[in-house]
């Protein structure tokens, strides 16, 4: 199993890491929410910017994340442009969304990029964050059901196939075996197929066990909420961590 290591905090070791997204419009609320997160000692911090007002505008794209970057180093900062069809905030065109995530890449004031694994420039985006030496959370979001596990795990194997560095899956429980559903593909995928760090979530109150025990199943990390959650079930991240460590103890 391979290990992302980013400075001293390695996903794919010991116990989950934690995600905490930021979800300012601008950059002065960000800056804010900057302080407010960093009181969660999050191991990762997540940079929602389909949240941006001013996303269509490159330069304050740069700027914003220069100053988030510098409010929050050396805690690694994944960037985020969540498309509309996975939940997102915001419409953009693919050929935007290629720009955008390749001009966040080239700025190396990102250490973790966030693709969408059915963007139809997939590829293209791969190959320029591997270039500038950007670790790949590649993803896949759906808000309307659980798929079978079969499905689950092509989806994480197609990820890892297209490059990825860590697996990222998240979809919606219509009841608990939907839940049950993602755990045993999280813990198939991790014990037969994985040979890097994966992420998976059921999401909303009906999913939030998923969130709590990647340590059992294989999830290598989990999202928990600063000021604003930005997606549903997800756990304040100092009581998230207070779980997980419980958890690790026993």
């Amino acid at each position: 199993m391979k290990i992302v290591s980013i400075r001293d905090i390695h996903i794919g070791k010991d116990i989950p890491k934690i995600i905490v997204p930021l979800m300012g419009k601008n950059t002065d609320q960000l800056l804010l929410e900057i302080k407010t997160i960093k009181q969660s000692s999050p191991d990762i911090v997540e940079w929602r910017a389909d949240m941006l007002e001013e996303i269509e505008d490159i330069d304050t794209v740069k700027s914003t994340l220069s100053a988030i970057r510098n409010a929050l180093f050396p805690t690694p900062l994944l960037f985020t442009f969540r498309s509309h069809r996975e939940g997102g905030n915001k419409k953009i065109t693919d050929s935007y969304y290629k720009q955008l995530l390749g001009e966040v890449v080239q700025t190396k004031e990102t250490d973790l990029i966030d693709v969408e694994l059915f963007s139809p420039h997939v590829n293209e985006i791969v190959e320029i964050a591997i270039t500038h030496n950007v670790f790949i959370i590649m993803s896949n979001h759906d808000f309307e059901k659980t798929p079978v596990k079969e499905e689950i795990i092509w989806r994480l194997r197609r990820m890892q196939e297209l490059g990825a560095h860590i697996p990222k899956i998240a979809v919606m429980p219509r009841s608990p075996i939907d839940v049950l559903t993602l755990l045993d593909a999280t813990y198939t995928m991790n014990s037969l197929y994985a040979d890097r760090p994966i992420i998976t979530m059921s999401m909303a109150a009906t999913g939030v066990i998923s969130r709590i025990s990647g340590q059992v199943f294989g999830s290598a990390a989990t999202f928990g909420s600063g000021i604003e959650a930005s997606a549903p079930g997800q756990i304040p991240a100092s009581e998230l961590r207070r779980m997980l460590e419980i958890l690790n103890t026993n």
